[in-house]
């Protein structure tokens, strides 16, 4: 019997496996306390966790958002000062001048495709009680023509306008961590993957003057401050129809948003430090595990072992750190000689995992969240992307993909095993 310790750097990890062979077998056992029964992942519109809340084996491939801090401020998108004069009241359509675009986003995407930014938008509706946008949305799409009956001539502002939801979110995974008696359990704990929000609610037209009485912090009253009553604009008279804009109404309009900075470029062949055990990473309680590639243009797969898998099955971690009591590192593979990657950055949900040349980029680094010591037990993330790696279906050939979110059945939850 052969013991393999799964290490950190220079650090112990804390996992002890011990390895018997046989004539036919390679049998993988536990040194050290009992290892988490598995448990079946929550059910659908269950209680969303909060950190140091329990969680399962299961849940060790799964990803939540949880909402850290809210902003709403009300903010005009649209907007024209507007003189009406005696005889010139009524309907009138009123062409307005966009003044804030606002952007559905988060962290660095404004695409909401992904199954992750969603669930975090959705839980940021709940905290602030509003219906907001969950879904890739800005107001500068929105039309800017207004029409409003003028019932009495002055100095007044059109606009839309919406209330602006701004804040930062945090990235719940299940890890394990040791209690003050020593022993292990499996808790909700921040991972990597926190950022910031923006979206905004239903967007509401109207026309506001100076000298009507409106509800402070409302979305009029923030319409009605960019009328600048005090000003010579304000009191002077004016041809019935647009009124140039005041300096203040200039100066609160805000500028475009910055693109979000692109990844660093890779590097050349990197050169690693590899540990010495060498894993497979399998289905629990079934025959098939991560299978690299032979050819460039294919992806990690799902594939029985046998003495034809040309060590394609067999991986080891390499440049392991270990923060938080979560490992980082990069998988190489033994049989084609690259490394685990999401191949593009921008790849929606379900990208495939492949391998390529190994380089210094954080698309071919992963966290490895583990199950209490005793089990074998793992969920894997790409650090880049955030997501983490699962499959659709347990089936000889089914592709391993990126979830934002994992795969809530379970099936993101795999076992490292030493050869």
């Amino acid at each position: 019997m052969r013991a393999i310790r799964l290490r950190s750097g220079s650090r112990a990890a804390g996992v002890l496996i011990a390895v018997t062979a046989t004539a036919t077998t390679l049998a993988v056992t536990a040194i050290g306390p009992a290892a988490a029964a598995p448990a079946a992942a929550a059910p659908a519109g269950a209680t969303s966790p909060q950190p140091g809340d329990a969680c399962t084996t299961a849940d060790l491939g799964t990803r939540h958002p949880y909402i850290k801090s809210t902003e709403v401020s009300p903010t005009i998108t649209h907007f024209k000062g507007w003189y009406v004069t005696e005889g010139t009241t009524g309907e009138q359509a009123v062409t307005t001048t966009t003044a804030t675009t606002i952007t559905v986003s988060v962290g660095l995407d404004d695409k909401i495709e992904a199954s992750f930014a969603a669930d975090a938008l959705s839980k940021v509706g709940v905290t602030v009680d509003l219906t907001v946008k969950m879904e890739s949305a800005t107001t500068s799409t929105e039309s800017n023509a207004v029409t409003w009956s003028f019932n009495q001539p002055g100095y007044y502002g059109v606009y839309k306008g919406t209330k602006k939801v701004t804040g930062t979110y945090g990235s719940l995974n299940c890890n394990r961590a040791q209690q003050s008696d020593g022993s292990w359990a499996l808790r909700w704990a921040e991972g990597p993957g926190s950022g910031a929000f923006t979206t905004y609610t239903t967007l509401e037209e109207g026309a506001v003057r100076c000298q009507d009485q409106v509800p402070a912090g409302s979305i009029m009253a923030k319409a009605q401050s960019l009328l600048d009553c005090g000003s010579p604009t304000a009191k002077a008279a004016h041809p019935a129809g647009a009124v140039a804009p005041t300096v203040k109404q200039r100066q609160d309009r805000t500028a475009q948003p910055a693109a979000p900075a692109g990844r660093p470029v890779a590097a050349a062949q990197a050169a690693l430090d590899c540990q010495s055990p060498v894993y497979k990473i399998e289905v629990p309680g079934k025959p098939l595990s991560w299978g690299a590639p032979l050819l460039a243009d294919d992806g990690v797969r799902l594939r029985p072992s046998s003495i034809f898998s040309a060590h394609l099955d067999n991986w080891r971690l390499c440049n392991v750190t270990e923060t938080g009591g979560v490992l980082e590192a990069t998988l190489w593979n033994w049989g084609n000689g690259g490394c685990a990657t999401i191949a593009e950055p921008e790849a929606s949900e379900r990208a495939i995992l492949t391998t390529a040349s190994c380089t210094e980029d954080d698309l071919q680094r992963f966290y490895v969240y583990r199950d209490v010591p005793g089990s074998s037990a793992i969920g894997v993330q790409n650090k880049y992307t955030g997501s983490m790696m699962g499959h659709d279906r347990y089936a000889d050939g089914e592709f391993i993909r990126q979830y934002s979110s994992g795969r809530q059945d379970g099936t993101s939850t795999y076992n490292l095993t030493g050869v």
